[in-house]
């Protein structure tokens, strides 16, 4: 009888172990993405800024300008799910990169104070998006495989954990990019 009692004791804290851990990691997951979430904020509010000063040197490119406030504006809401906002956050990127593109026609605009602060300051933000990033997807694995390996495979059935999915890069941002094409334009 005791040692039947020991092993339910053994096996209990073993289980009380698997459990704190796995929920320890999926806050590590939650943690993770919403620093994903306090550095788009940033590169939000830096929108309006660069907007503004880009109108005041372009005449042409209104309708990518109005595209990236529209983006930011649905951004912005509050009752967007994650997956909706990594949507919007890879469109408003293609719509500043092409922006930055054209850019390249404004030779007064490249020139601007302003404008290079600004574009030095996105750069920062982007590159600080792809580390919060690459930390969201480290803390994912991490969570995925200790609810898919034994034996935290059989505590997270048990207990009903998911597996969440990796943030992925767009198919069309992982072509390779040809510069015959940027210089041709």
């Amino acid at each position: 009888m005791i040692i039947a009692l020991v092993v339910i004791g053994f096996i209990f804290l073993i289980g009380i172990f698997f459990y704190n851990s796995l929920i320890g990691k999926k806050n590590q997951v939650t943690n993770a993405f919403s620093a994903i979430d306090v550095m788009l904020k940033k590169r939000f509010d830096l929108i309006p800024n660069l907007v503004e000063v880009v109108k005041q040197y372009t005449t042409y490119e209104q309708g990518t300008l109005t595209k990236i406030v529209e983006l930011r504006a649905k951004a912005g809401s509050p009752n967007i799910s994650n997956a909706e906002k990594a949507d919007l956050d890879a469109q408003l990127g293609n719509s500043v990169k092409g922006l930055m593109v054209n850019i390249e026609n404004y030779p007064d605009l490249k020139a601007n104070t302003n404008f290079i602060n600004l574009q030095t300051t996105w750069t920062e933000s982007e590159e600080q998006i792809a580390a919060a990033r690459r930390t969201y997807n480290a803390s994912v694995t991490d969570y995925n495989n200790s609810i898919m390996m034994f034996p935290g495979s059989l505590f997270a059935g048990m207990l009903n954990f998911q597996a969440i999915a990796v943030l992925e890069t767009a198919a069309e941002e992982r072509k390779n990019i040809s510069a015959k094409e940027l210089f041709n334009n």
